[in-house]
């Protein structure tokens, strides 16, 4: 069995967090999805992979969520017609998902060369990078809300391995640790300045709030 084969459900349950709520996780899902599908391809890391393939999953229910509440809130043809531009942006979304997933599929393959991203995607204008925080760093400890590192230096982060752990739920309020290995995209001017003060080159000290 492949590393990456669709696991299978008796049914998917309906939660009731509405479809406005839904729409939204679709939409932050979706473009994490395609930035970790890159990665993953990009660092050769089976680890991204399987974290792509949950989150096809969440979106799978997601999506299901949105086209019951869907059918739930039209009363006649007129609603309907309507509400149907809901489910193509959901659908829409969900599609990105299969797509990415389709993409993972490649480490179920036997490729001579790998990793061989670099190679078609170092011409790009946008790169990911995987950056260290080093001991004497002035961002450790900090929250990324504080230091408004995307804000700063353009580069976002998209995922953090802490040790034998990965983290893909970046949000504002997780503080970074010494040895914690930042996957950021972003322009090559904006990730070497980043990758200046994870070394504690530069103090990151002018842009204290």
């Amino acid at each position: 069995m492949g590393l990456f084969k669709r696991k299978q459900h008796d049914r998917i349950e309906f939660e009731n967090i509405g479809v406005k709520e839904s729409l939204t996780e679709m939409k932050d899902l979706s473009e994490q999805i395609i930035d970790l599908s890159y990665s993953a391809i990009l660092f050769d890391s089976s680890d991204i992979a399987r974290q792509v393939m949950e989150l096809e999953e969440r979106l799978d229910k997601l999506l299901y969520n949105v086209r019951i509440g869907v059918l739930l809130a039209a009363r006649n043809r007129e609603d309907a017609e309507q509400l149907s531009g809901i489910l193509q942006v959901a659908s829409a979304a969900e599609a990105m998902g299969d797509a990415s997933l389709q993409l993972m599929r490649i480490f179920d393959e036997d490729v001579e060369f790998r990793p061989f991203a670099p190679f078609f995607l170092r011409d790009g204008d946008e790169k990911i990078w995987a950056i260290r925080i080093y001991e004497g760093s002035d961002v450790i400890n900090r929250m990324i809300s504080e230091l408004g590192i995307e804000s700063e230096t353009g580069a976002r982060i998209i995922a953090i391995k802490r040790r034998t752990r990965w983290l893909y739920d970046i949000e504002p309020e997780r503080r970074i640790k010494e040895g914690d290995i930042l996957i950021v995209r972003g322009v090559e001017d904006g990730l070497q300045e980043l990758d200046a003060y994870a070394k504690g080159e530069v103090k990151w000290g002018k842009y204290k709030r």
